[in-house]
């Protein structure tokens, strides 16, 4: 089983999600960032160090969202863990992994098509009345 750790950040009561580049799979379709665990690294760690690497952009991670599996037939099992997120600006991100990157509200979230894996997190977050807010 392959862990992934990501991040659903927020600034400004708006998330970060990112398209995935043509070519990657799942392509095109728009996921919150993150990536493959490392070996001795925490959920916690992977998910800054994926940022770093991926977009130059550096967040703090705060409590553990939810994780879930999911099977890709293609790819195989993956156990994904989305953490809370932070930054303080709303700069985009660099897009060295990504097509393209977006600041979204919640009320816009359905406007986007996502990873099959990302869809729980999707249904969890739409149960919320408001995004955390962080400082």
């Amino acid at each position: 089983m392959i862990e992934i750790s990501m991040a659903i950040v927020i600034y400004n009561n708006k998330i970060l999600i990112a398209q995935r580049k043509k070519g990657k799979f799942p392509e095109l379709l728009w996921e919150f960032p993150g990536g493959k665990l490392e070996k001795g690294e925490t959920l916690q760690e992977c998910v800054i160090r994926e940022f770093k690497e991926e977009m130059e952009k550096e967040i703090k991670v705060h409590d553990l969202f939810m994780s879930h599996i999911h099977t890709y037939p293609e790819k195989g099992d993956f156990h994904l863990h989305a953490f809370w997120g932070s930054c303080t600006t709303e700069h985009l991100p660099a897009l060295y992994e990504h097509n393209d990157a977006k600041w979204i509200s919640l009320s816009e979230i359905d406007d986007y098509e996502f990873c099959p894996a990302d869809k729980p997190f999707i249904d969890a977050l739409k149960k919320l009345n408001n995004l955390p807010i962080f400082k």
